[in-house]
C-alpha cells in the first residue's frame, strides 16, 4: 500500500463522521420530504398513497396559502429594506472616530440579536396587550390604539410583529456592517480628505462600494430569514386573528404537525418555498453583480 492510498483512506476516516451525520440529518429527510410531498401520508396510522404532483397543484389554489404568501411578502417588503437601511446608518455612526463608547453602544444594540426569540416575544405580547405599556402611552398622548390590542387587531397585528423583528434585528446587520466597514484601508479616506470630499461623498463613494459584498450578504440572509419566520407568529398570533399574521412556515408547521392527514401537503410547500427562496437570492446576487 503506497503513500497516497494511505493518505485517501485517512482521508475518508476523517470525513466519514461528517458524512454520517450529514445523511441521516439532511440528506436522508431531504429525500423523504421530496417523496412525501408526492403523496398523501397520515401521520397517526402511517398510511401513504401516491399523488403524484396534486399536492402541488393544490397549492396554488388554495386561499390559504395565498393569504400566507401575501403576508410573508408584506412581511419581507416592510423589514428587510427597514432594517438594512437602519443597520447601515447606524454602522456609519458608530464606526466614527468621534463617538465616543462605541464598543458599549454596539454591546447594546446587539444584545437582542443573542436574547431568545421566545422571550423577547412573549415581552411584546405583553407590551401590545389591550392594557400593555404601549396602549396606555398612546392613551395618555391623545393618540389612536387598538382597544383589544395590537395582536388582536386583524390591521395592526402584522405590522405589531414586523416593527418588533425590525428592533430585533437592527444590531446583528449593525455588527456585521462595522466589521466590513473596518476592513477598508484608512489611505482611501485620508487622500479623500485631501481632495475636500465630504463625509456623503466618502460614504458612497469609498464606504458603500467597498462593503458591497457584505451587503448583498446582509440582504440576502435577511430576505430568507424574514421569508422563514416562525416563532415570533407561533408564540405571539398562532396566524391569527383571521389568518391576519399566517406566513408561510408558519403554514407548513400547521399543516405537518397540527393537522392528521396534511404531512404530505406541508412538505410540497416547503420545497415550493425552498425553490422560491433559491430563484430570489439568485436574482439578488445578479442584480447587484457580485460573483
Amino acid at each position: 500500500m503506497n503513500w497516497k492510498t494511505k493518505d485517501n483512506i485517512v482521508t475518508a476516516i476523517l470525513v466519514l463522521p461528517w458524512i454520517v451525520v450529514f445523511t441521516l440529518f439532511w440528506f436522508y429527510p431531504l429525500v423523504y420530504a421530496g417523496y412525501l410531498s408526492l403523496c398523501d401520508y397520515e401521520t397517526l396510522t402511517s398510511k401513504t398513497r401516491f399523488v403524484g404532483l396534486d399536492n402541488y397543484f393544490r397549492i396554488f389554489t388554495d386561499p390559504i396559502f395565498l393569504k400566507a404568501f401575501v403576508n410573508t411578502c408584506i412581511f419581507v417588503l416592510g423589514t428587510v429594506p427597514v432594517t438594512i437601511s437602519l443597520s447601515l446608518i447606524l454602522a456609519n455612526f458608530l464606526n466614527q472616530k468621534f463617538v465616543r463608547f462605541g464598543n458599549f453602544f454596539r454591546t447594546v444594540f446587539f444584545l437582542p440579536s443573542v436574547t431568545s426569540i421566545v422571550v423577547i416575544s412573549l415581552i411584546f405580547v405583553n407590551l401590545y396587550a389591550s392594557e400593555g405599556y404601549i396602549n396606555s402611552i398612546f392613551k395618555l398622548v391623545g393618540l389612536w390604539y387598538p382597544k383589544l390590542g395590537w395582536l388582536q387587531n386583524e390591521t395592526t397585528a402584522l405590522p405589531a410583529i414586523m416593527a418588533m423583528d425590525i428592533w430585533m434585528s437592527i444590531g446583528y446587520y449593525t455588527i456585521l456592517f462595522i466589521a466590513s466597514m473596518q476592513s477598508i484601508p484608512k489611505d482611501y479616506y485620508e487622500v479623500a480628505d485631501l481632495f475636500g470630499t465630504t463625509e456623503w461623498q466618502k460614504f458612497w463613494r469609498i464606504t458603500f462600494p467597498s462593503i458591497r459584498p457584505m451587503f448583498l450578504f446582509v440582504i440576502v440572509l435577511n430576505t430568507i430569514k424574514s421569508f422563514q419566520i416562525f416563532v415570533e407568529i407561533y408564540v405571539m398570533t398562532k396566524g391569527g386573528p383571521l389568518n391576519a399574521t399566517t406566513t408561510l412556515v408558519y403554514l407548513v408547521y400547521e399543516n405537518a404537525f397540527v393537522k392528521i392527514d396534511e404531512m404530505g401537503y406541508a412538505s410540497a410547500m416547503a420545497f415550493v418555498i425552498f425553490f422560491f427562496l433559491l430563484g430570489l437570492s439568485i436574482l439578488q446576487i445578479r442584480l447587484l453583480k457580485i460573483k
